[in-house]
């Protein structure tokens, strides 16, 4: 019995590991639209906010302000600049508020830390508790006490001295 539930802790952990570790590499696989302009441009498009619209990337909104950009981002493309440049241009003229995708430095540090440290303290927070709940001592019945459980339910009365 007690081995079953070790294994299927044990299994359960295996799991939990592999959706974590599968979340993450989702989350860090590189995206790239392939190596032609074109294709860099949707790449690029889909990091950037519509300046206009709530919540929509540049690759999304068909607004002229997000057609305009994305333009932009292919004609700078064509023009030679590299992706970095091409961020670089659209954060000094919109803010770092442009950018779906927060960088990892500075505020974005933090943007991104947050999550993952909430996780890691509720999953510490867990194996704390497992852990007590495991120390914690199992109380175990007296003679006494199993005497008079098994008076109550067989219907005798205690011998109290008493007269009914």
């Amino acid at each position: 019995m007690a081995d079953a539930r070790a294994a299927r802790q044990r299994i359960a952990w295996i799991l939990l590991a592999v959706v974590v570790l599968g979340a993450v590499a989702f989350a860090l696989w590189p995206r790239t639209g392939g190596d032609s302009v074109a294709g860099r441009t949707r790449a690029l498009a889909r990091e950037f906010r519509c300046v206009d619209c709530e919540g929509l990337s540049v690759a999304d909104s068909q607004t002229a302000s997000a057609r305009a950009a994305r333009v932009e981002i292919r004609r700078r493309l064509e023009a030679g600049e590299s992706e970095a440049e091409v961020r670089a241009y659209f954060v000094d003229l919109y803010g770092e508020s442009v950018l779906l995708k927060p960088q990892g430095t500075g505020i974005g540090l933090i943007v991104w830390a947050l999550p993952v440290a909430a996780v890691v303290l509720a999953g510490a927070g867990i194996v704390v508790a497992v852990r007590r709940g495991r120390r914690t001592p199992r109380l175990r019945a007296t003679e006494d006490d199993e005497a008079l459980v098994a008076r109550a339910l067989g219907g005798e009365d205690a011998d109290d001295g008493h007269d009914t």
